[in-house]
């Protein structure tokens, strides 16, 4: 029920994979409210977060919700993942709230995909928005998660973690960013190497395979990225339509179309929320069909891959987590 395209694209997403027949899925929501699910199987709610809600008190209010449903879904075996393109922050509450936290875990994360046309497999940036501010032992446990999801998902055998900072130096960047340094650089603290800070212009430039930073900064930085990209695309979309451009356009664009796919958010599907005890995939608001089958995709994958366990192993209690919060 959640996404600016909602439900229709969302429906038409999960139709097209389950009648490919090697996933199943089943849909949450509000029965008569979906349009055409054709055959899929639905978990039936009275209520819907809205994009406009407070994500905590939506949760805890709205026990009815198709978060909250979905959710409860995987914590009681139902699914073996939930995907949404809803609120993110009810998104994160409900799978929080529902399934739990893992062992020793002070804060989920959200883990984004960068792609980067340098190696086979994406940089890894988290967080990038579950946490607005963030603790040293936290960006410690995001490099410790960060890290074996890098190797779950992608195989990095042994991932590089960077730093998101101001400057290379690790004089460089706020308190927090220089404690965070001087503590990674000590080593053994997880199967992944420190390779010190990043700045915002390498992202593209595979020097790390994990950037670790908090939530705000990483929010504020994807959207960076996504806003640059769509202005690069419309920009050459608008030169190559110009009459005189029409024999450049006609060489380059089928050079250009795989390079712009590639970086496209649809063709990730969304980001993992880690930490949890429990596979949540969160999708951009604005996903299509395309991006769900993406999705639903990865989440499957995840979840037969183990993602789960190996998070759990990668994290080292720190003393700083949180008792659960119940309903």
């Amino acid at each position: 029920m959640g996404g600016d395209k909602a439900p229709g694209e969302i429906v038409r997403g999960a139709r097209t994979v389950a009648e490919a027949g090697a996933i199943g899925v089943v849909l949450v929501g509000l029965p008569g409210g979906m349009g055409d699910t054709g055959d899929l199987p639905l978990i039936e709610c009275s209520e819907v977060i809205g994009m406009d809600d407070d994500p905590g008190h939506g949760v805890r209010r709205k026990k009815d919700s198709s978060l909250v449903r979905a959710a409860e879904a995987v914590r009681d075996g139902r699914a073996m993942a939930m995907v949404s393109a809803g609120n993110t922050g009810a998104t994160m509450a409900s799978a929080l709230l529902r399934m739990g936290r893992l062992p020793g875990v002070i804060r989920p994360a959200i883990a984004t995909p960068i792609p980067d046309l340098k190696k086979s497999y994406p940089t890894v940036m988290l967080d990038a928005g579950a946490n607005a501010e963030a603790s040293v032992p936290m960006l410690l446990q995001f490099a410790q998660m960060g890290a074996a999801y890098s190797t779950a998902r992608y195989g990095v055998a042994r991932p590089r973690v960077a730093l998101l900072s101001i400057g290379e130096e690790k004089s460089k960047g706020t308190p927090l960013i220089k404690e965070t340094h001087a503590l990674l650089a000590q080593g053994g603290h997880g199967e992944f190497d420190f390779v010190g800070n990043v700045e915002g212009r390498d992202f593209f430039d595979d020097q790390a395979d994990v950037i670790v930073t908090d939530g705000f900064t990483g929010n504020v930085a994807l959207k960076t990225l996504e806003g640059t990209l769509r202005f690069l695309m419309a920009a050459l979309g608008e030169i190559f339509s110009r009459p005189e451009a029409a024999e450049a356009a006609g060489a380059l664009l089928p050079h250009l179309m795989p390079l712009a796919s590639a970086l496209d958010p649809e063709t990730t599907g969304g980001a993992m929320l880690l930490g949890v005890d429990g596979v949540c995939v969160i999708s951009h608001g604005s996903s299509t069909s395309v991006a769900m089958v993406n999705a639903i995709t990865v989440a499957h994958d995840v979840a037969v891959g183990g993602m789960v366990a190996a998070i759990a192993a990668s994290v080292r209690p720190t003393g700083d987590e949180p008792a659960d919060t119940p309903d």
